[in-house]
């Protein structure tokens, strides 16, 4: 990936200016809950079409299928991931449709119903039912999904604010409250800042020129798509809203630090082997990967066992990975033509991080026990725009205020300071499996008070912390589905464990009695 080194200094004005111009422009019956609340998938309901009447709607808006399907038989997982890639795909290819037709739409609402909408809704039912289908071979056939073929237009909504709302504080995961299908919240005491001076090869991020090249569209940012100046908000306005968890008798208060690197070989590919294995493109945005060096849509454990690391503890071929960050400043990087890149509206330079640290914790109640080899975490949602907050776990901050997190902005840092992305991955396991049919239940968040609850087991907490050296002002942006406009709040990480045996044992040792180890 091409890039062009800058340094800080008087350009910053200029790039603070710039960009702001920029962005104004298991074998069972599969359990398929519909109506969804705040926890169980979908944290908002949609709005009707009278809460838009008047507004300019921004994106398509369409229920999360895989969020629904609870416990899919194992027999039929790669089939329902399969398909549920290719809804993704059918959204994305909709919301070109949309935005390549915004203003026709705007003179004639109907026409979005009759050309995106209905079309959209029709590919989506043949989906859902050779899910269905697949299901029915080897379980009991679903009932109900036909209820989440149809799509909306909604409106950006975003009004503002200081990127705190519902006390969202450290990369809290659920307010407090039980999470997803049974997995608890994340204890929001949990203070993510770790050491502003700790990281790994502190190099600087290769940065840009803040001057624009590239002329915005009416949706921000360079692509149009997002994001927009309402998006950021500056971190010095933030009151501090992250506590230290308090430490019980039996708390396990060691750590492990692995040094993976800061992807300085720029190894980046738009897949998504744990939601849509075996399928390219399956994430519709590029991801940067520490770690192991063969993941991709089609690496299977075995691969990922035999590959190459950039771990320096070579017993480590873990694989991490998360949405890159770009400047939004008029540059064409060398996938401006690819998919995942700029022909799903994901532009600009993407920014190698400036450090990565990446540490497992313990619990501060209880010792930890071992992973299970390639367990699989997901933290966050990649669509949380239109998903709602229910698995959203972005954590946003700058250096020197990172007892301030923010979950639904990007933070506007002062000069000499660095945009720091934070998250704090799921601490409790269900002790059985490396995996579930949606990819969250067989992990979970500890509640407020640090405890694994539902009789899961604590593990090792991985936390990661990655910085940017970008230029002072709103002009970078999350990688994301282009229908979820770039939003802070998409951010997530996503983490295979490839630890052999005699160094997870180490890590577990480590945590439990008290020592910092690397």
């Amino acid at each position: 990936m091409g890039r062009t080194s800058r340094k800080r200094s008087t350009l910053a004005n200029r790039a603070i200016a710039a960009s702001a111009a920029l962005l104004l422009g298991g074998g069972g019956l599969v359990a398929v809950n519909v109506y969804a609340s705040a926890g169980e998938g979908r944290s908002h309901q949609r709005p009707p079409q009278s809460e838009n009447a008047g507004q300019a709607m921004s994106t398509i808006d369409c229920p999360e299928v895989a969020n629904e399907l609870t416990d899919v038989p194992r027999g039929a997982r790669w089939q329902v991931d399969r398909e549920l890639a290719g809804m993704d795909t059918q959204i994305t290819q909709a919301y070109k449709r949309f935005a390549d037709q915004k203003e026709q739409i705007e003179r004639d609402p109907a026409f979005a119903e009759n050309a995106i909408l209905n079309p959209l809704k029709q590919k989506r039912l043949a989906s859902l039912n050779r899910i269905a289908n697949a299901i029915e071979r080897v379980g009991e056939r679903p009932q109900g999904l036909e209820a989440l073929a149809p799509c909306t237009l909604r409106a950006d909504g975003n009004a503002g604010g200081d990127g705190q709302n519902g006390g969202q504080t450290a990369g809290q995961g659920q307010d407090g409250g039980q999470g997803q299908d049974g997995g608890q919240s994340q204890d929001p005491s949990q203070d993510p800042s770790q050491d502003p001076g700790q990281g790994q090869d502190g190099g600087q991020g290769d940065g840009q020129d803040g001057g624009q090249d590239g002329g915005g569209q009416s949706g921000g940012g360079q692509a149009g798509n997002g994001p927009e100046a309402s998006d950021f908000v500056d971190i010095t306005t933030v009151q501090p809203n992250v506590s230290q968890p308090r430490q019980r008798r039996g708390a396990s208060k060691g750590a492990f630090t692995t040094n993976c690197g800061r992807n300085e070989a720029g190894k980046f590919n738009s897949d998504n082997v744990i939601v849509a294995p075996g399928v390219s493109n399956g994430a519709h945005h590029m991801h940067d990967y520490v770690g192991n060096q063969s993941n991709d849509a089609f690496a299977t454990d075995d691969i990922l066992a035999a590959a190459a690391t950039s771990c320096r503890n070579q017993g480590d071929k873990s694989t991490y990975y998360w949405p890159v960050l770009r400047l939004q400043n008029g540059t064409a990087e060398a996938d401006a033509n690819a998919d995942g890149g700029g022909k799903e509206g994901n532009v600009g330079a993407i920014q190698t991080p400036a450090q990565v640290t990446l540490k497992f914790a313990g619990s501060p109640v209880s010792k930890v026990t071992a992973m299970p080899r390639f367990l699989r975490i997901i933290t966050g949602d990649a669509k949380a725009f239109v998903n709602g907050n229910a698995n959203a776990n972005a954590s946003w901050s700058c250096t020197g205020f990172e007892n301030r997190q923010l979950k639904d902005k990007y933070p506007i840092c002062p000069e000499g300071s660095k945009v720091v992305r934070t998250f704090k991955f799921q601490s409790c396991w269900d002790g059985q499996n490396s995996d579930s049919a949606n990819h969250r239940t067989h992990v979970a968040f500890a509640d407020q008070n640090g405890r694994c609850q539902n009789g899961f087991k604590a593990i090792p907490q991985l936390q990661q912390r990655i910085v940017y050296d970008v230029p002072p002002g709103p002009g970078f942006a999350l990688d994301s589905f282009p229908e979820q406009l770039h939003k802070p709040v998409t951010d997530h990480g996503d983490f295979i464990n490839v630890f052999d045996e005699n160094l997870m044992n180490r890590v577990v040792s480590c945590i439990n009695t008290g020592r910092k180890c690397r």
